[in-house]
């Protein structure tokens, strides 16, 4: 079938710098906010609805400059309040309509989807133009250093496959170390990647190490403290940022506070849990689990230990010594929540203020289980790994395979297969309920270690997996990368997509998904657009989308489909034309088509 694609032309804004002269001001600036308004779009007045200490003001619209096909409007506003809702309307003689941070509707809306402007430091400038991998430490490379097999452990040969759910899953070794990841820098600083985010390397009684016994050293057997520090010092002469894993929400049941709190009613420990003499095992365990017990905030000793005191865990691992560049926390939608209690803020504000006080730089993002948005106002988490706002909504329009799992993300049904439009809403849906900042401060991914492989999810399909790789590089936000999806390593559900790398026998590597990988990479880190740009959806059909990201120096299209495609797309309406073909599918001018017989993708340059 072929698709005649003119873009929808509506009144756009967002958070980026194009249309807001200040993301990060200080209370009592003003701040510009620009509109761009195609020319097709009539009105009479327009105006900005803005709360100032709870009551809503109204400025009215300037026209600011005059193009080929839309105008700029413009209104200054003062910053009042730490945090800035606002919304435009736009007023005709018979009808008025709302553009807000979800998109123009012709009628009355809420507060809740408004732009929105946080009046505190900016987050770290060097995440926008990150690309993370992750690495489960058991799993990624193992050196020649011999450490000695912990009681809780079944060793397990290096190229063998997880034997599946039973009683061996969170038991079965493989010996991966620290000392193997810098041995093998030079694969992840080939692919360009920045940052490495490790899950846990605290000790543990487990190989995923969510059960920390300590936290403060590294595992031995993953060699200790002396291998972060050596991996640290070489991988940022490499331009390469480590981030840890930290749960806040609970530690291991090997974990001395715990011994010291069963030991001893008296011991301040016995404040660090909760306890429930109707249980076995005598205290709250995460999701009743004896092996992570439930870390109890009422508690000023734990504050101090995890994150207020001068020699907190936070604060520790952050510190010039160690060098760490940020924190991943665990569950961080359920810190500090348990039944009547509710300290999740108290703590979230608290981790978040020990990090800006003793490492501004450093970047704090949280598994946010459902992406609650007040976890994301910008005065918490810098941003949360973008399940529901970006791997959700990719795994429903791209998957082949619905089973996957046997239910998608803790929901009692298999995966629906929804439409580009469906698909589209959903991401808007998430992103407008938080600010600009703090959806570029969120991770991008398509699968971690809790979840199945993409490759998996796409029936092995290297196409459609390749349209999700340029989604993860040119959308908004840090992309992340699990360690193995560059060579197509696949796996069913979470454990089994912990997967080892054949670094001996490359032969089943997919080295021409990698190349990509390495070239999408590239385009990412070497283009303004997606390092400081915006989000505009152009087009959104059944099997392809198309959206722009704009920036103050460059605009760039991508197109991207799931399946064989024959579109003629017109940019005209827009003003655009492309001038170079970065990625994919060749194009020039304002009008082209896009032909093909499966899932494929295009990175454009395009210039007015």
């Amino acid at each position: 079938m072929s698709y005649q694609v003119h873009p929808s032309l509506f009144p756009h804004h967002d958070g980026s710098e194009l249309y807001v002269s200040n993301a990060a001001p200080k209370i009592g600036q003003k701040v510009v906010l620009k509109v761009r308004v195609p020319h097709t779009y009539l009105f009479e007045k327009s105006f900005v609805r803005i709360y100032e200490d709870g009551e809503p003001r109204s400025y009215e619209l300037v026209l600011a400059a005059k193009a080929a096909t839309e105008d700029w409007y413009q209104v200054e506003v003062p910053i009042v309040n730490t945090h800035t809702v606002y919304r435009f309307v736009f007023v005709s003689r018979d009808k008025y309509d709302w553009l807000n941070a979800f998109g123009l509707t012709d009628h009355d809306v809420h507060t809740n989807n408004d732009f929105q402007i946080v009046a505190v430091p900016a987050n770290p400038k060097w995440i926008n133009s990150s690309v993370f991998y992750q690495i489960f430490p058991d799993r990624f490379a193992k050196s020649k250093n011999v450490y000695p097999t912990p009681d809780w452990a079944h060793p397990r040969d290096w190229n063998e496959l997880p034997r599946g759910r039973s009683e061996f899953t969170g038991s079965e070794l493989y010996g991966g170390d620290i000392p193997g990841v810098e041995e093998h820098l030079d694969h992840i600083h080939g692919l360009g990647v920045t940052g490495i985010y490790f899950t846990p390397f605290f000790p543990s009684r487990s190989n995923h190490r969510y059960d920390a016994s300590s936290f403060t050293e590294v595992d031995p057997i993953l060699g200790g403290n002396k291998a972060l520090f050596s991996l640290v010092k070489k991988a940022n002469k490499l331009g390469i940022r480590i981030m840890g894993d930290l749960t806040s929400n609970h530690c291991g049941a090997g974990h001395s506070w715990l011994a010291k709190a069963k030991k001893s009613k008296t011991a301040k420990e016995r404040s660090y849990f909760y306890w429930d003499k109707s249980v076995k095992h005598g205290y709250v365990g995460w999701w009743g689990l004896a092996s992570l017990p439930k870390l109890n905030f009422n508690s000023t000793a734990l504050k101090n230990e995890m994150y207020k005191g001068k020699k907190s865990i936070v604060r520790t691992w952050i510190s010039p010594q160690y060098g760490m560049s940020g924190w991943r926390i665990d569950v961080g939608n359920m810190t500090g929540r348990l039944g009547a209690d509710d300290l999740h803020d108290d703590v979230m504000h608290g981790i978040r203020q020990a990090m800006d006080e003793t490492n501004p730089d450093a970047w704090l993002v949280a598994e946010n289980g459902d992406f609650v948005a007040s976890d994301l106002n910008g005065l918490g988490w810098h941003g949360a790994m973008n399940y529901q706002g970006f791997m959700r909504p990719v795994w429903n329009w791209l998957n082949r395979n619905s089973e996957i799992g046997g239910g998608f993300q803790g929901l009692p049904f298999a995966m629906p297969q929804i439409s580009g439009q469906q698909l589209i809403n959903s991401m808007k849906q998430f992103n407008a309920s938080v600010p600009w900042r703090s959806v570029t401060a969120s991770m991008v991914l398509l699968d971690s270690h809790d979840t199945a492989r993409f490759r998996t999810v796409v029936k092995g399909d290297v196409a459609s997996h390749l349209s999700a790789m340029t989604m993860v590089l040119t959308y908004p936000g840090v992309p992340s990368i699990f360690a193995g999806d560059e060579i197509g390593l696949e796996g069913s559900w979470g454990e089994d997509g912990r997967r080892t790398i054949n670094w001996e026998d490359r032969s089943q590597w997919d080295h021409n998904f990698m190349d990509n990988v390495r070239q999408l990479i590239s385009i990412r880190k070497s283009n303004d657009a997606l390092v400081n740009g915006g989000l505009r959806w152009i087009a959104a059909e059944k099997d392809f989308i198309l959206y722009l990201r704009e920036s103050k120096k460059q605009s760039i299209l991508v197109f991207v489909s799931r399946k064989g495609v024959n579109a003629k797309i017109d940019l005209s309406a827009l003003g655009l034309h492309v001038t170079k073909t970065l990625y994919g599918n060749t194009a020039t001018g304002s009008k082209f088509s896009v032909k093909s017989k499966g899932a494929t993708q295009a990175i454009w340059e395009v210039t007015r």
